[in-house]
């Protein structure tokens, strides 16, 4: 079988991402897998894609965000036909790729890894609502619909009540690797003078709500406790400035993108504070190396065993949960969690059947 697949994750072109690790198996399950990846020219230093084995990752290079569609278009039209196209969203990417399904004639697969339906997708930004019209359009015309998660399956039924299959595929997580990572002796030492370490692991962006873990930290966290923050965004500078006001400059440590399986292992506590999710991996790998979580009831929070607070809350219960032991591995989530060798099991290739 052969999938043209169209989305906007440049973490692709990091062939040690666990992105990048996650289409690879994905593309050895199938047979071959196509990707192209909306790009600005000035994205990436792949200028002809990545072909590793049955994958081939494709960039746009547009020149303009106005030119992704027709460049995807355009690429598509000179690469082989697929037998079925598949989108990363029902937005953007699911009206570009349901353009490329009629001009080809082949069936249109729609993934839905936001929680679109969430009331603070669309107070968030006005695009996010023309989005959401965007959706229902991509959706009634989809051949298959594949959710990340139950609530998502849910919210799409009774919104738009389709008459085409709605599939749910749990994110593929790794969780050995998170499992069996081991402590870095210089990352623990540099947090050492700190008794509890709280972390939040998150692209720094409005709708990760970070500035409620900023807050409660701030409000509520013991002179001997800090909070380590791991992500890149558009926020970092807005969160710094918050730190400053709220006097815990000195206790919360901005980490940029590094990798956080090292830090899952140095943490006493994960917080997850977003708006919305529509999965959470961060829950899985944080319960996967076998420590505690609080989130808001986002995702699959509640179902993975995380802690879960309301906004209000929030900083109440984390503070309530500073003498929490980390939960056993053996507790970690499990149940919805797709392993390399289990790809076959969950018959991931059958839902493009």
């Amino acid at each position: 079988m052969r999938v043209l697949s169209i989305g906007t994750d440049r973490k692709l072109f990091e062939e040690e991402s666990a992105v990048f690790v996650r289409q690879m198996a994905y593309a050895k399950a199938l047979g071959t897998m196509d990707i192209i990846v909306f790009t600005l020219s000035g994205h990436t230093k792949v200028t002809h894609g990545i072909e590793s084995g049955s994958l081939n990752i494709v960039p746009t290079r547009s020149r303009s965000r106005l030119l992704y569609g027709w460049d995807a278009i355009r690429i598509a039209r000179r690469l082989e036909r697929p037998n079925v196209v598949s989108v990363q969203d029902p937005f953007e990417t699911g009206l570009v790729g349901l353009l490329v399904a009629l001009m080809l004639h082949v069936p249109l697969h729609v993934q839905v890894h936001t929680d679109f339906l969430s009331p603070a997708f669309s107070t968030l930004a006005f695009l996010n609502r023309i989005r959401g019209v965007i959706a229902g359009f991509v959706l009634h015309r989809a051949s298959r619909t594949r959710v990340v998660s139950e609530r998502i399956k849910r919210g799409i039924e009774k919104r738009y009540r389709l008459h085409t299959p709605i599939t749910i595929l749990p994110i593929f997580v790794d969780v050995e690797r998170f499992r069996q990572v081991l402590g870095d002796p210089a990352l623990s030492e540099r947090f050492s003078r700190f008794k509890t370490k709280l972390l939040v692991v998150a692209r720094l962006e409005p709708e990760k709500n970070i500035t409620l873990a900023v807050c409660a930290f701030a409000h509520y966290a013991p002179q001997d406790s800090c909070l380590i923050i791991l992500g890149t965004g558009s926020q970092r500078h807005t969160l710094e400035a918050l730190a400053c006001k709220s006097n815990v400059v000195d206790r919360i440590f901005f980490e940029g993108g590094n990798t956080p399986a090292p830090y899952y292992r140095l943490a006493d506590l994960v917080l997850f504070p977003s708006y919305y999710d529509g999965y959470g991996m961060v829950v899985v790998e944080a319960l996967a190396a076998g420590k505690p979580v609080l989130s808001t009831d986002v995702g699959i929070a509640r179902e993975a065993g995380a802690i879960i607070a309301s906004e209000e809350t929030f900083g109440e219960q984390f503070c309530t949960r500073y003498s929490v032991t980390p939960i056993t591995r053996t507790h970690a989530f499990v149940f919805h969690v797709i392993t390399k060798p289990s790809l076959q099991n969950w018959g991931w290739a059958t839902c493009f059947i």
